[in-house]
């Protein structure tokens, strides 16, 4: 495909889209059961509703849980299978979502940027800066995240929505778009109603630097520690007081140091202590456990009950209890049995004018869930870089050319995969 020319029209759409989705609070909050865990996540997901039907997509639906679902007709002689794009609605409550003020620095010098409140990126401590001189970056301003995990994926799909409504003729599948709350806490895909979607094959927009594509990933678990302690008043405890809260310090001293966040990369596991809250009495550690493995996972839960088990006999009037529950497998060995999905998309990607790149995703997406389930759904990059936090960053021409990825992968789709083509089943949760 073709739009070397209309690039610089993609890049003020993808760019207005983007800037104005970051502005809307949509952060999930872990501490809340229901679905979506914030109801402000229906304010984009009602507002990008009202965009698809004024983009002339007539079958949208906001669904009570806040997923977006919109379903585009084959063009005329298309008869291959459906196709799914996804982005999720929600960012990460690790760092404020709310007052997002997103600022523009067109014509990248390659100096270090001052983002704001004394927050800087530095090309020495963030080289992949250096591959964007010249191009147009986009940061927060140094109070909150910036929140393009993930809504740059959705303004790269919404982008790719408008270019094909402005050409009609651009062959392309019946496509499914769905928008999902809650994936940054591990329940993007709880409440999709799976049973009423068309298409048995997806991508998430939901990657990182430009060219990555991510077909395996982290197998994930949640593990709660729970602490029960033995309260006296604190002047006469001498050999008696078990103190929860210290029991918690010590069971987390206890965690191995070199199997932490900080200090691994590539395929190395880790634990990661995400809350601690607790009194004299109770306290509770809320951890995740990531490994390309699921052997690995399963290994350093052991070792948490283990521990668990260890401060009980130290302390005999405490009792420490670990659970723990899935969240998501690694893609790896479903998506393999598809390999013409992986191939298609490597092309899409190398038509853009950007090396593909084939490597492990260290987190997961709702694709990891989706395959998990009998939807085949590989993760495309949408170009943002240091997720989660106050330095993130993304360049413009990264989220150019993930839409550019979309057009490029929904004409090779209906060109190159027949409508014999053997559909996945979909499996039980």
């Amino acid at each position: 495909m073709d739009t070397h020319h209309n690039r610089e029209h993609l890049a003020a759409d993808v760019q207005e889209r983007f800037l104005r989705y970051v502005r809307v609070h949509t952060t999930s909050d872990r501490h809340e059961d229901a679905t979506p865990s914030s109801k402000r996540q229906f304010d984009l997901a009602n507002l990008l509703a009202d965009e698809l039907r004024s983009l002339g997509v007539t079958d949208v639906t906001v669904t009570e849980f806040c997923y977006v679902i919109a379903r585009i007709p084959a063009t005329d002689g298309v008869a291959s299978p459906a196709l799914a794009f996804l982005a999720h609605l929600d960012t990460a409550p690790d760092s404020s979502g709310e007052n997002v003020h997103p600022r523009v620095w067109e014509n990248y010098d390659g100096s270090t940027i001052e983002i704001g409140n004394g927050l800087r990126l530095d090309p020495a401590e963030y080289p992949d800066l250096s591959r964007f001189v010249g191009e147009t970056i986009i940061t927060a301003d140094g109070t909150t995240l910036l929140g393009a995990d993930d809504k740059a994926g959705v303004a790269e799909i919404m982008a790719a929505v408008k270019y094909l409504a402005d050409h009609p003729d651009l062959p392309h599948p019946e496509l499914e778009v769905i928008f999902t709350p809650d994936e940054e806490i591990g329940r993007g895909v709880d409440k999709l109603p799976l049973d009423q979607l068309h298409a048995r094959f997806g991508y998430t927009m939901d990657g990182g630097i430009e060219g990555s594509i991510e077909a395996e990933c982290f197998s994930a678990y949640a593990a709660r520690v729970e602490i029960e302690g033995y309260v006296i008043h604190p002047g006469s405890a001498r050999g008696k007081m078990v103190n929860a809260v210290a029991l918690a310090g010590r069971f987390l001293a206890m965690l191995p140091q070199t199997e932490a966040p900080e200090t691994t990369d590539g395929r190395d596991g880790f634990y990661c202590p995400v809350e601690v809250h607790g009194d004299y009495g109770k306290a509770t550690i809320d951890l995740i456990i990531r490994d390309f493995e699921e052997s690995e996972v399963k290994r350093r839960i052991a070792y948490l009950e283990h521990l668990a088990g260890s401060l009980e006999q130290a302390y005999p009037r405490s009792r420490v209890s670990v659970t723990s529950r899935k969240q998501y497998l690694n893609m790896r060995d479903k998506l393999q049995q598809y390999p013409f999905a992986l191939d298609l998309v490597q092309r899409a990607v190398a038509e853009t004018g950007v090396t593909p790149v084939m490597e492990p995703i260290r987190g997961g997406t709702d694709g990891a869930r989706l395959t998990e389930m009998g939807m085949p759904t590989p993760n495309i990059f949408a170009g943002g870089l240091n997720f989660h936090g106050p330095y993130e960053w993304i360049p413009v021409r990264s989220m150019v050319r993930a839409t550019e990825t979309i057009l490029n992968l929904v004409q090779m789709w209906a060109a190159e995969v027949p409508a014999s083509t053997p559909l996945p089943k979909l499996e039980p949760r």
